[in-house]
């Protein structure tokens, strides 16, 4: 008997979604309005956030923000461990990334890296939550210390806390992705969020293709979030409790079996904070045997993911200056794996899948 396909991610969708798609449809109005409006201030309001601009993805999202910090010519910290997103969104604003290393356990920068690639040209930098990890808080206080604005790629973050107060309202500026591997998803798009008045301005201006009012007075482009993915997102962000709920108990039944395995280190949870787990991530430490488990989970007919990308050993990044040595990002880039984690993934399916791990563990 064939075995049961276990996807990597399954978006939570339904009727529902659908229906809100119609009322849009019955509208007759399809790109950005009224419901595009509703979504930003559901945003703002579960963040408690001053400011949430719809855009057509996080990336686009980072580069709005770029542009409107003027980075021109300037160097931008960001990880080497994350996905080329976060970097190119410098490019295309025509600043130069700089790679940094992130925290092995965490998989984040921290204040130590900030600091060590810091030099007092620098007026931002863009930070990662990677899968839903929220950046450790003193990570913020060093910015400030620093006086760098702080741009955080929170593309997996929504919903995601450090204490009370949600990733989102903590940087500068935050951007987050509504992909459909992400919490909640319209299918493509990003919203930035910020509580600062003038740069939420800006980026409403730059996503109209620059337009304030009936003039266009500085050079933008069409970043616009259409009605009908905002639809999409107003239901989505109904569920969204249910959804991170749903995920922190399926992470603490993989940490409760993968804890009793040598060889592998469970996804990492911070002190004080709530994770999302928009991917469930975990650290390899028998050398060369991540991709053996990959292997056999894929032989089981069951997805599985690396981390993300260490983007010194990509071809359009090799040039790029770096900070250290990056040791960190290329063992995540080798070793992390990411396990299926989503509505419709059963605890039989878990024990299932760490039961291939510990085989594999233990050749």
């Amino acid at each position: 008997m064939e075995n049961k396909a276990i996807p990597l991610a399954v978006p939570d969708v339904g009727d529902e979604e659908i229906d809100e798609i119609k009322k849009v449809f019955d509208t007759k109005f399809l790109t950005e309005g009224k419901t595009t409006k509703e979504f930003e201030e559901k945003v703002a309001s579960y963040l408690g956030v001053k400011h949430a601009i719809a855009v057509t993805s996080c990336t686009t999202g980072l580069h709005a923000v770029l542009e409107g910090l003027n980075i021109k010519g300037q160097e931008v910290l960001v990880p080497d461990y994350t996905y080329p997103a976060t970097a190119e969104a410098v490019v295309l604003a025509g600043g130069i990334p700089v790679l940094t290393d992130v925290d092995i356990n965490s998989m984040n920068m921290t204040s130590e890296i900030l600091e060590e690639g810091y030099n007092d040209e620098m007026t931002v930098f863009s930070p990662v939550s990677w899968a839903g990890v929220p950046l450790e808080p003193d990570v913020y206080k060093k910015a400030n210390d620093l006086n760098l604005k702080c741009l955080e790629d929170s593309a997996c973050s929504l919903g995601a806390k450090i204490g009370n107060k949600f990733v989102g309202n903590i940087a500068d500026f935050s951007c987050f992705s509504f992909h459909p591997r992400k919490v909640i998803t319209t299918g493509e798009g990003g919203m930035i969020t910020t509580n600062d008045d003038k740069m939420a301005e800006y980026c409403h201006s730059f996503k109209h293709f620059g337009a304030k009012g009936s003039s266009f007075e500085i050079i933008g482009t069409n970043y616009k979030l259409s009605n009908i993915l905002s639809a999409i997102g107003l239901v989505q962000m109904k569920k969204i409790e249910k959804i991170i709920q749903n995920r922190i108990e399926k992470a603490k039944i993989y940490k409760e079996i993968l804890t009793k395995l040598d060889g592998i280190k469970p996804a990492y949870v911070g002190n004080g904070t709530r994770q999302t787990f928009q991917s469930y991530t975990c650290y390899v430490e028998k050398e060369n045997y991540r991709d053996k488990i990959r292997k056999a989970l894929a032989d089981a007919n069951i997805q599985s993911q690396i981390g993300t990308y260490a983007l010194h050993l990509e071809p359009a990044y090799k040039n790029y200056k770096r900070i250290g040595s990056l040791e960190n990002s290329k063992k995540l880039f080798y070793n992390a794996l990411t396990l299926p984690l989503h509505k419709d993934l059963s605890q039989q399916d878990q024990e299932k899948i760490c039961k291939i791990i510990e085989t594999i563990l233990k050749n």
